[in-house]
Order: C-alpha cells, then structure tokens, then sequence
C-alpha cells in the first residue's frame, strides 16, 4: 500500500512538471514551431473529422485563425499545426500535461473545470436537448420513464436530465458511448430510445445520418451552456492572445461568417447542412466577450 501511494506521489508530480514546463506556450510554440490542437472526432457542426487526420469545424476554424494571428505576433515563417483528436473523458489532462496546447472542441465552460484549465472567451452558447426517433412519439423528459437513454462518456448531460424538475419520478436507464458518433449509434441502432447531449452535437449528427428525416430534436431545454476553446490554467499571455484574436473576429462580422459557413451551408464530407442558426445568446456571447462559466448562466 506504502509503495503504491509513493507510486501515485510520484505520477501526479510528473504530471505537475510536465504541465508546469509548457505553462509559457507562448514561449514553447516559438521555439519548436509548432503547436499541438486538440480537435473532436463527431462534436458537429463545431469539430469533427474529415478522415486523413483532417479535422473541421466552427471551432477547428477559429483556432486555426487565432494560430495565425499568433504566428505573425511572434514572426514565425511557418508554424506547424498538430492535430490530436481528444474524448470527453481526456481532454483536459491532456490539455494539464501539455500533450494539447489548444482544444478545440466542444467543451463547456463550468466552476469545476476552471480549477483545471483556463477557457477563452465564449464562442458558442449551447442548448442541451433530446433527440429520439420521430417514430417513437417521445416528445418530453415525462416520456423517457423505463426507456434507454444515450449519452457519451465524460459529459454532463445525464447529470442534468436527471436534476431537471420534469424528471421527478422518471426511471430510465444510462447507456454509454465512447464518443458522440458512438452514442448517436445506440439511438440508431434501436439500443437506446434518446440520445441526450448538445443541440448542435444532435443537428450534426442527424443531419450525417443516412435518414435524417427520422430523426427529431425534442422536449424542454435542458441547460444553457458556454462553449469555450480550452487552454491551459496560469498562462494570462496566452489566453490574451487568443482572447484579442477572438475579439477581433467578433467585431469586424468574421465570427458570424465562419459560424454561418459551418452551420447554415452544406459542409464536408457529405454536402449536408446543419441548418442551426446562430441563436441570441450565442450573438450576445460575441457582442460582449466574457468567459464566465455554465453558474453565471444558471443564475436568475
């Protein structure tokens, strides 16, 4: 047991250094010249996979227009852009250690994970719903009592199906995807009746479903969320620089027209389209620029 718990000592202090050696990315990203991304493989309209390690989306777009902006801040010729496809359930050590220098992805910004990492501003405001098969009639939280309910690994959206008020007195049960695409396949297959997670993430996957007619998004808003970029804690002249890149694409229109390019006009690789207007609160987020976490929102 004693040799077990030095063992454990001695990985979370490696960790520790690890992340402690690239808090400076800034510094790191000019002497290697390179930088790593970490990207979804299924996170809709926001990150997803291309095949042939290419990686797409809303926020895969802005990251890489604030790498540019940080290349030329720091005047480099060429800088590098790795791309690591990161799970709900690794994604912030690995962003902790220093594998990924900028996760772009569809991470929520909440109290619990700022004590982690740090988030940039606010770039999407995200709806949690339920998707099901139109065929099943399930229109509210009420009608999930004894069904199978989807979800993916290392997200909050079962947590917050089941505080939701409605939900007293529903008895359903978890089922479990590695990732979105995974989860989105268990409501597909018949081995799940509902499919809980962000509006976006449902919209993206039904619209790549071969039958995206079968498919609805229904019942109560579950919560409202930030969708931040995810960077390391403790490295302020980084998340300046992201934050100022952002900012800046907000105010000159630009945010808008890459948003619209990923979620109103038929993408890659199937030429469908999302159809998922930017909503109110999300044109807020980029009107007022802030990285205030999911309680902020919650607050009446």
């Amino acid at each position: 047991m004693k040799k077990t718990l030095i063992a454990a000592a001695a990985l979370a202090g490696l960790a520790l250094t690890v992340g402690a050696a690239h808090a400076d990315t800034l510094k790191k990203i000019k002497d290697s010249g390179a930088v790593t991304m970490g990207v979804r493989e299924s996170s809709g309209g926001l990150s997803y996979t291309l095949g042939d390690g290419k990686y797409a989306g809303f926020h895969v777009e802005l990251c890489q227009r604030v790498l540019a902006d940080v290349q030329k801040s720091l005047g480099l010729a060429k800088l590098d852009i790795k791309y690591q496809p990161v799970t709900s359930q690794n994604r912030i050590p690995l962003v902790q250690n220093g594998t990924v220098d900028i996760e772009c992805g569809s991470t929520t910004n909440n109290a619990a994970r700022q004590k982690d990492v740090a988030f940039a501003n606010t770039t999407y405001v995200e709806e949690v719903r339920i998707a099901v098969k139109g065929a099943s009639g399930i229109t509210s939280i009420a009608q999930l009592n004894g069904k199978n309910v989807a979800t993916t690994t290392g997200t909050t959206s079962v947590q917050l199906l089941r505080k939701h008020e409605k939900a007293n007195g529903v008895d359903f049960k978890e089922v479990f995807g590695k990732d979105h695409a995974d989860s989105f396949l268990l409501l597909e297959s018949g081995r799940a009746d509902a499919f809980v997670m962000d509006g976006q993430i449902l919209a993206g996957n039904i619209a790549k479903s071969k039958s995206p007619a079968d498919y609805k998004i229904v019942g109560e808003v579950l919560s409202v969320e930030p969708i931040a970029i995810m960077i390391r804690k403790d490295d302020p002249a980084f998340k300046k620089a992201v934050d100022a890149s952002l900012a800046a694409m907000a105010k000159s229109g630009e945010m808008a027209k890459v948003y619209d390019k990923w979620f109103m006009q038929p993408i890659a690789p199937s030429n469908t389209r999302i159809g998922l207007p930017a909503s109110d609160a999300t044109k807020a987020a980029w009107a007022n620029p802030n990285d205030k976490p999911v309680e902020d929102y919650a607050k009446k």
